[in-house]
C-alpha cells in the first residue's frame, strides 16, 4: 500500500508518501479501508521528537480516519465487511483500576495510536476494534475522519471535567484550530456565554458564526484586559488553555474567582509559572484533561453525525501533499481541521 511515512524526526522534509507493507489485523483488529484521515498538531509533535516517546521507525503518523471494513479478526463481533467507521485513537487496557471505572483515558497503559503506535494515514490501517464507531451513511468521509479527536477531546474539557452549566461564561483560546473551534461549539450548546480568540478577523468571524458571542483578536489586544473590559472585572467561569506557557498567566488572569482553568495541552511549552499566589488568592482550580472515554466519544460523535457540531475542514489535500498540511498546522494557515486523502481516493471525495 501507499502511506505517509517518516524514517528519522525532524522538519517537513522527513515526510514520504510511498510503498509501505500491507498491515495483517490481529484477533482483535479491524482492516480499515481508509477513505479520509485528519491532522492534528500532534502529528507535527510526533514528527518532529517527542520525549520519551521512542517510536519504530518508519513511522506511519495520523490519529484521525475513516473508511469500510475490509477485514475483521477472528474475536471481533461489532464489525463486518462493508461496515463504515471511524477511528478513535486512544488505547486502554480495559482491566486496570481507571478501565475498570469507565475512566479510559486514564488507563495505566493508554496511548494513542499515531503518536505512541503506528498511525492511519495509509491506503490500510489495522487498529483494534474496540477503537473504530460506526459513521452512519449520509455522513461525509471527510467529516467522519475530521470530528473524532479533537471533538472527544473538547467535550470531555468542558462536560465532564470544567462541568460548565448554563449561563457561565467559557473563553476558549485558538478558537480557529481543532480543539478550539470544538470547545467553541460546544461551549455554545451548553448554554454558556463563549469568548473565543483569534489572530485575525476572518477566524473571528468563524468562532462567531460557530456560537462565539465575544470575539477578541490577541494580536492587537491583550486578551486578559479584553475579558476584564467584557464581564465589567469579573472574568469567565472557565478558560479553555491548550497552547500553553505562552498563555498560562493570562488565562488565570482572565478567570472569575473560583474560576476553572482546563487544558489538554501545551502548545507553546509545559513550563509555565505556576502563578500559586493568584491560584490560591482566587481560590481557582487548573484542571487536565486527555481524550475522553468511550461513551463520551459515542456521545460527542452522535451529535456531529446528526449535525448538531461541523468540523470546519480548512482544506482537503492528497496524502502525498502531508507536508504542506503540517505547514498549515504550524503557519497557522486558516481555520479547523486539514484533511489528508489518499491519494487513491483523492477526486472520489
Amino acid at each position: 500500500m501507499q502511506a505517509v511515512q517518516f524514517t528519522d524526526h525532524g522538519d517537513r522534509d522527513v515526510i514520504e508518501y510511498g510503498d509501505f507493507p500491507d498491515p495483517t489485523p490481529d484477533r482483535d483488529e479491524v482492516l480499515v479501508d481508509v477513505k479520509a484521515g485528519a491532522l492534528n498538531h500532534l502529528d507535527v509533535w510526533t514528527r518532529k521528537g517527542l520525549p520519551g516517546v521512542d517510536l519504530e521507525l518508519p513511522h506511519v503518523p495520523g490519529s484521525d480516519a475513516a473508511g469500510v471494513v475490509l477485514e475483521v479478526g477472528e474475536d471481533v463481533t461489532r464489525f463486518e465487511p462493508g461496515d463504515r467507521v471511524a477511528l478513535s485513537a486512544g488505547v486502554s487496557c480495559g482491566h486496570c483500576e481507571f478501565c475498570r471505572h469507565g475512566e479510559h483515558s486514564l488507563c495505566e497503559n493508554y496511548h494513542i495510536i499515531g503518536e505512541h503506535v503506528r498511525g492511519v494515514h495509509g491506503e490500510m490501517a489495522a487498529v483494534p476494534a474496540a477503537n473504530l464507531v460506526s459513521v452512519p451513511q449520509g455522513v461525509s468521509w471527510n467529516v467522519a475522519a475530521a470530528a473524532p479527536l479533537v471533538f472527544q477531546t473538547a467535550w470531555r474539557m468542558l462536560v465532564t471535567r470544567a462541568d460548565v452549566d448554563p449561563g457561565e461564561k467559557v473563553l476558549v483560546l485558538g478558537a480557529s484550530g481543532g480543539v478550539g473551534h470544538a470547545a467553541v461549539q460546544i461551549a455554545d450548546y451548553l448554554g454558556a456565554t463563549v469568548f473565543a480568540t483569534g489572530s485575525t478577523d476572518e477566524k473571528l468571524d468563524h468562532a462567531r458564526e460557530l456560537g462565539a458571542d465575544h470575539a477578541i483578536n490577541y494580536a492587537e489586544d491583550d486578551f486578559a484586559d479584553r475579558v476584564y473590559d467584557l464581564t465589567d472585572g469579573r472574568g469567565v467561569d472557565v478558560v479553555v488553555d491548550h497552547v500553553g506557557e505562552q498563555t498560562y498567566p493570562d488565562s488565570l488572569k482572565s478567570l472569575a474567582k473560583g474560576g476553572r482553568l482546563v487544558t489538554c495541552g501545551a502548545t507553546t511549552g509545559p513550563n509555565p509559572n505556576a502563578g500559586l499566589n493568584r491560584i490560591f488568592w482566587n481560590q481557582l482550580s487548573v484542571i487536565g484533561s486527555t481524550m475522553a472515554t468511550r461513551g463520551e466519544v459515542d456521545d460527542v460523535l452522535e451529535l456531529v453525525w446528526d449535525g448538531e457540531f461541523e468540523p470546519a475542514i480548512r482544506e482537503v489535500l492528497p496524502m502525498s501533499e502531508t507536508a504542506r498540511a503540517h505547514e498549515l498546522l504550524e503557519e497557522r494557515e486558516g481555520f479547523g481541521k486539514v484533511v489528508v486523502v489518499p491519494d487513491s481516493e483523492y477526486g472520489r471525495q
